[in-house]
């Protein structure tokens, strides 16, 4: 599988709200994870990221998806680019207040870098949250 093919797959898997579990095999150890928006501050690691993707698909959002408009590979960088828009509607339990059935339809970028053995080991989500959380009812 080439690089790109393996980030597409991890894209998919993380996205397709599988966890870690469903993951795992895409991500080198300590793969490094990085976002410059208030619900993802505290997360540093890809696993930890698939976890937190996982967790609002199966709580407050349930069912949530995903569209993917485009993606591109840079070879000179080995990195993917996925352009996406996140689709969900608070209808579960969790989140920061009871569910408001409010939905949200937020564009989103993932820059995943990855390793020499093509395996991922740096990521960075791009996503304007203030937008999702206004939709969602949640700020």
């Amino acid at each position: 599988m080439t690089a790109f093919a393996t980030a597409t797959a991890f894209f998919h898997a993380c996205e397709g709200l599988q966890g870690w579990q469903g993951c795992a095999q895409y991500i080198a150890d300590g793969a490094a994870f990085s976002a410059q928006c208030e619900p993802l501050v505290d997360i540093s690691s890809v696993a930890d990221y698939c976890e937190w993707m996982a967790g609002l698909g199966n709580g407050p959002l349930p069912g949530c998806g995903y569209t993917l408009h485009s993606s591109a590979w840079d070879e000179a960088n080995r990195t993917a680019l996925f352009f996406a828009t996140f689709n969900g509607k608070h209808t579960g339990e969790g989140g920061p207040v009871a569910a408001t059935g409010s939905e949200t339809h937020t564009h989103y970028v993932y820059a995943i870098t990855m390793d020499a053995d093509g395996k991922v080991c740096a990521m960075t989500k791009i996503w304007n949250a203030p937008w999702a959380l206004k939709e969602l009812g949640w700020a």
